[in-house]
């Protein structure tokens, strides 16, 4: 395994609501971090094509209103395909610049109907492959209007020549059992795509890398809102909502809790540093959550991988 690897989380806003434009924009800043050194490069929770912030679709307990339908078909558009246009374009931007991307996503569901989105991770290889993608497992609050849920089919972990990586999209790194899952998989460097630009949410990411003696990544959107589309149709429900939706908070974390880079706030920027992966023994020598500081005899986690799929068909062999 190298020694030490140049990695970035890209703190950028995505054009709302406009897939096209925002993996044009995803693109240019995947050169920019590879121009920095960046072998790994991280993008926000639902960077294509934007985190819903105080969107509510005109959604009440029993009610839909016919403004928050057509709200949520101008978000559906703005979904994208996996795969399809978008992914083969931020692909061709991988392979040009010879780096790991990893980018949250809003995914039309293509299996059925169509018509349910996942907030998803997807990965690049730098030969511009599609490698895999990892639907968040339990949308969070509101989020449940929108997202259906993922399955334990999709979570995977990436051996490089520079480690293990996978991802956890926002809330789900405060799902106890689904970080030992990853724990479990010998995760080298841990990526959290998120919307959370709180202060709390530092302290959970310098937990993780502390818990998980592995480097986090945590990269978060940096959203104001007039970024909005004009023609939005429930640009009322913004108003009261504060002028910065998402200050950001991106920052790159030891195996032992320390900052190597960031938090960036209150602007767009890439967040990058060098990790020596010579760390990685060291801390562990002393905890490790899957190995010599574990308990299988008292406590054992079963991740059922599996996918679940909503309709089987059995046919006859002539059939």
């Amino acid at each position: 395994m190298q020694q030490k690897v140049k990695v970035a989380a890209v703190q950028i806003a995505p054009v709302v609501m406009e897939a096209e434009a925002t993996a044009e924009k995803v693109c240019e800043y995947v050169g920019k971090a590879a121009a920095e050194g960046a072998r790994l490069v991280l993008f926000p929770e639902a960077m294509i094509s934007g985190y819903p912030w105080a969107v509510r679709f005109a959604v009440s307990v029993g009610r839909r209103e016919p403004v928050g339908r057509k709200a949520f078909e101008r978000y559906w558009r703005a979904a994208i395909d996996v795969p399809g246009p978008i992914t083969r374009r931020i692909g061709e931007a991988a392979k040009r610049y010879g780096c790991y991307v990893a980018i949250g996503v809003m995914e039309r569901d293509t299996t059925y109907s169509g018509g349910t989105l996942f907030c998803t991770v997807l990965y690049f290889g730098p030969d511009g492959q599609l490698l895999g993608k990892h639907r968040k497992l339990k949308p969070t609050a509101a989020e449940r209007y929108i997202w259906g849920e993922g399955d334990g089919s999709t979570m995977p972990v990436f051996a490089t020549e520079f480690g293990r990586f996978g991802a956890l999209i926002c809330w789900e790194n405060y799902m106890p059992l689904a970080r030992m899952a990853m724990y479990g998989k010998g995760l080298d460097i841990y990526l959290a795509p998120t919307a959370d630009s709180r202060d709390t949410w530092q302290a959970s990411m310098q937990h993780i890398a502390c818990e998980g003696r592995c480097f986090v990544i945590s990269c978060c959107q940096y959203l104001t809102k007039d970024m909005y589309p004009r023609e939005l149709e429930v640009l009322n429900e913004l108003e009261g909502a504060p002028q910065v939706l998402s200050r950001g908070g991106s920052a790159i974390i030891s195996p032992m809790g320390e900052y190597l880079a960031g938090p960036l706030w209150g602007e767009e920027g890439i967040v990058s540093a060098e990790l020596d992966l010579s760390l990685l023994p060291q801390a562990r020598f002393d905890l490790d959550v899957v190995g010599h500081y574990s308990r299988p005899d008292v406590f054992r986690l079963i991740v059922d991988e599996r996918p679940k799929p909503v309709v089987e068909y059995v046919r006859t062999e002539n059939s």
